[in-house]
């Protein structure tokens, strides 16, 4: 297994699939217009699965689907079936919106997909119509309820808490996802600062320690569950009665000195964090007819020397405030969050 600076290994990887999404939440696509990966540029499933194989010769076990939203690439099920049929792959999930995952999941669940991550910020339709311009709140539920019925479990919901926003549903949530035969957990995440959130602010920031505290009040007392996998983004905590639900405080309390995950954008650019400035242009080469040894060569290179800490170091701005401002998103769209993939 290769291991960066910091010992860290190379263990998952996040392929975007297209940078396109069929929301414009806040905290991720705020503005009105965007720059968009020209198409020619758009790897091929074939180019995908090449690459991702290199990946997993080198110790990646994990592999990840995101956008903006994987369910917008025409027949996924066959990527999926592709890399589920990979020899070294333990995990193949996805995120998506779950606005296409009613009609999907069954198909992606016979290609091998085996979990999904559906963001979840309300449990009100009005409330996802300010916040993410959508009027589809009964989609995303159904796909929720498809997921499960299709076994892609156990089902996780992401819900981005922002202050006076969507912070007064977070035992709404809990309630919904142990409720009704959904067999799902939430995870609560802090607003991050990432490429695209243009209208951050700490004020809009719940913490962990204040989602905990709220939660206490309503629930009592709250324990950590034991044994959570040290490479997870979310620390996972248990109520009185067992319900679990998990919180990703990657703002007030970054993980980065255990993170083993990388991210590969829908044009085959490479980028070791999500804060990172620059990716490592993969398409070039794997265009170029280099060989997989090579590739493996370059990835391996790259990761060994890795010293990527952007969380932490955004943790030491004194005066935070949004990472990039719209005009550079523009100049380089792969700094935005929807290109890189959460």
């Amino acid at each position: 297994m290769v291991r960066d600076t910091l010992s860290r290994p190379l263990g998952s990887l996040r392929i975007s699939v297209t940078d396109r999404c069929n929301l414009r939440c806040r905290y991720c696509m705020p503005e009105q217009e965007y720059a968009w990966l020209p198409k020619d540029s758009i790897l091929t499933f074939e180019e995908i699965t090449r690459l991702a194989r290199v990946f997993v010769s080198l110790g990646v076990t994990k592999l990840r689907l995101t956008g903006g939203e994987p369910l917008l690439r025409h027949d996924l099920p066959a990527l999926t079936a592709m890399l589920a049929g990979i020899s070294g792959v333990r995990d193949l999930a996805m995120t998506t919106n779950g606005l296409l995952l009613g009609r999907e999941a069954e198909a992606l669940r016979h290609a091998g997909l085996r979990r999904v991550t559906v963001s979840l910020d309300t449990l009100r339709p009005e409330r996802m119509r300010e916040l993410a311009r959508s009027d589809r709140h009964a989609d995303v539920l159904a796909g929720i309820a498809a997921a499960r019925a299709a076994g892609l479990g156990p089902v996780k919901l992401n819900t981005v808490v922002m202050r006076g926003v969507n912070d007064d549903e977070l035992a709404d949530l809990i309630e919904f996802a142990r409720g009704g035969g959904q067999s799902a957990e939430v995870r609560f995440i802090e607003y991050m600062d990432v490429g695209g959130a243009t209208g951050w602010s700490a004020e809009q920031v719940v913490s962990q320690r204040e989602m905990l505290e709220r939660l206490v009040q309503r629930y009592g007392p709250i324990a950590a569950v034991e044994g959570n996998d040290p490479s997870a983004p979310a620390e996972r905590f248990r109520l009185p009665d067992g319900t679990t639900f998990g919180i990703i405080a990657s703002t007030t309390a970054p993980f980065c000195r255990s993170c083993d995950r990388s991210r590969l954008t829908a044009d085959g650019t490479w980028f070791l964090c999500l804060y990172a400035e620059q990716g490592i242009d993969l398409r070039q080469p794997l265009r170029s007819g280099v060989s997989d040894e090579e590739l493996a060569r370059m990835i391996s290179a790259a990761w060994t020397a890795r010293i990527d800490r952007g969380a932490e170091q955004r943790l030491t701005v004194a005066q935070r405030g949004a990472l990039y401002k719209i005009d550079a998103l523009r100049a380089d769209p792969r700094r935005e969050m929807h290109t890189r993939g959460g």
